[in-house]
Formats: C-alpha cells, sequence, structure tokens
C-alpha cells in the first residue's frame, strides 16, 4: 500500500481533516482537546445512544444477600 494517500477522516468534534496513519494518536480526532471534549459531552449527557432507558429501580425482594 506504499504511495497511496491515506485515509482522512473527519474530527467529529472539529470537523478538520485526520489522517488515519499509525503516527496520527488520538484518531479519529485531530488532537487530545478535542477527544477530551468529545468525552466530556458523553459524561454531561450531550452524546446519547437512542433506545429505551434502562430502569434503575431496585426490587429488594429478588435480592439474595448470599449470591
Amino acid at each position: 500500500m506504499s504511495g497511496q494517500s491515506p485515509l482522512i477522516v473527519v474530527c467529529p468534534t472539529c470537523k478538520n481533516p485526520v489522517p488515519w496513519v499509525a503516527e496520527q494518536a488520538f484518531k479519529p480526532f485531530c488532537s487530545q482537546r478535542c477527544k477530551l471534549i468529545d468525552l466530556g459531552d458523553w459524561a454531561t449527557e450531550a452524546h446519547k445512544i437512542p433506545g429505551q432507558p434502562i430502569s434503575t429501580e431496585f426490587d429488594v425482594d429478588s435480592f439474595d444477600a448470599d449470591e
């Protein structure tokens, strides 16, 4: 594959072009800053995966302390 241009992807955060090469440590992001911005968006639930909400209710009667 030598002689071919690397695949270019778009940084999900800032939309800058990012070459998909081994030397690009933060791919698909262009930098650690963009990577951390994206992580923060997931942590604050700015990004969500669609689907049914998971019940957080806990049924105490079905809990067996011996397990």
